[in-house]
């Protein structure tokens, strides 16, 4: 390759495409999601499970038709613009950014978390941030190499935690984790429970008076949970991206985000149950952000469990943070290519292939984002948010598609993309102000930047 500005290698093969899209998925969902999601649905968040993995598989279908027919960087940003016009592809740029950076941010803080105390946490989520951002710099291959490893100690991890918190529920916590355990277990937990349901505060809930009960505050606790997870499955999308890099894209694209998102969603599930099981938290503040640690402890099992279940969120998150940092600078090149963000971003490293510039620019934003951001929940609101609304747009430009490139029927666009908007209105009101906001602002960016060009 001799220019700096040419076409990124094709080099990953179904194997490397599905590893990566299950890197960008297992993370968020086993370590962090699925404690918010149990907070607020209680038993009924294997339902939110299910819900988030039917709009997830309707947005990967079509997600997978349109990465079919299009194969370049960029995902639904290049396909909105192919199929339904440059503002749409915008929008979907634009959204898939914002809420990406959110997710990055959420699972370098989820990293720190799990390696040292409150007082240093923020500064080592940077480095991390730092780190990773440099693994991507010198490579694709590299980066699904490292992915395959990580992803698969955190599969492990997972399947020996939840194997031995299904012991603990069976042999009553085994004597050894006290009388709170055992009273956990003997209740079922309802809807709106934990600090999680703080996030309804200003929202459609609040408007409809969830937080008072009764079959409404039911219906949008699992809606809100649904949300919530939805995040955790998100990272399917995460080949599609990368399509100028898949080698034979129209049979691999579509295998592997199927392929991916059908392990997480079955994982996902297991796990839910295996929450419910162990029964509510016992405690005022929820799972929290670590709900496995909480759950072990519910159990009696400590020490080297705790270290288990560390080492495997460590990676998990690790994996997800490696591909996420990947997809964000390759929707940033494709839009630096049509100029909807500045051209500078565009050259691709003739050495490396790869966008180093995009790179480097999406890890500063999620630098930033790591330093000032408050919360994690409030963080993985805010990338579903974006990416709920990145899918939207999707469905709609594969509701367009025609001939030998429609592979799905036109309903699961249809769920989809219906889905996608009542998941957005099911989440809290602030997350939804500010992100109308930040949209906005990047519409207007648009709009000058075109004007100044006539």
């Amino acid at each position: 390759m001799t220019s700096t500005s040419g076409a990124l290698a094709r080099r990953l093969g179904l194997r490397d495409a599905v590893v990566i899209g299950l890197a960008s998925m297992i993370g968020a969902g086993a370590f962090v999601s699925l404690g918010a999601a149990s907070d607020l649905a209680g038993a009924l968040a294997p339902l939110a499970v299910l819900l988030a993995a039917g709009v997830a598989l309707c947005n990967a279908t079509s997600t997978a038709q349109l990465a079919a027919q299009h194969p370049a960087s960029g995902g639904t940003y290049h396909y909105g613009r192919e199929q339904l016009g440059p503002w749409w592809g915008f929008l979907a740029g634009w959204c898939f950014v914002l809420g990406k950076i959110a997710s990055c941010a959420a699972m370098a803080l989820v990293i720190a978390a799990y390696l040292v105390p409150e007082p240093a946490q923020r500064i080592v989520a940077a480095l991390v941030v730092v780190v990773l951002t440099g693994v991507n710099l010198v490579g694709v291959t590299r980066t699904a190499a490292l992915a395959r490893v990580l992803v698969s100690v955190a599969l492990v991890a997972l399947v020996l935690t939840g194997a031995r918190l299904v012991g603990g529920v069976l042999l009553g916590a085994g004597g050894s984790a006290g009388s709170d355990a055992a009273d956990a277990g003997a209740a079922i937990p309802g809807p709106l429970a934990g600090s999680a349901a703080g996030l309804w505060d200003g929202g459609l809930a609040a408007v409809l008076g969830a937080g008072a009960g009764g079959a409404a505050g039911i219906v949008l606790a699992v809606a809100q949970a649904a949300a919530l997870m939805f995040f955790a499955f998100a990272g399917y999308a995460r080949v599609a991206t990368l399509g100028e890099e898949v080698v034979e894209p129209r049979r691999t694209i579509p295998r592997a985000i199927l392929l991916a998102l059908a392990v997480v969603a079955a994982l996902y599930l297991a796990l839910s149950v295996v929450l419910v099981l162990v029964g509510p938290a016992p405690g005022a503040d929820g799972w929290g952000p670590a709900p496995f640690l909480t759950a072990l402890d519910a159990v009696g099992a400590g020490g080297a469990w705790h270290a288990v279940i560390t080492v495997g969120a460590v990676a998990a998150a690790t994996g997800a943070l490696l591909a996420l940092v990947a997809g964000i600078s390759r929707t940033a090149l494709a839009m630096a290519r049509e100029r909807d963000l500045p051209p500078v971003l565009a050259p691709v490293s003739p050495r490396f292939s790869v966008p180093q510039r995009a790179e480097l620019a999406a890890g500063i934003a999620v630098v930033l984002l790591v330093l000032l951001a408050s919360d994690v929940l409030v963080a993985i609101a805010a990338s579903s948010f974006g990416v709920l609304l990145y899918y939207a747009i999707a469905n709609l430009a594969a509701l367009t598609q025609v001939g030998q490139w429609r592979l799905f029927p036109k309903a699961m666009q249809v769920i989809g993309l219906v889905g996608c908007l009542l998941l957005v209105a099911a989440l809290p009101g602030r997350t939804i102000v500010a992100g109308a906001a930040l949209v906005l602002a990047g519409v207007a960016y648009r709009g000058v930047v075109l004007a100044v060009r006539r």
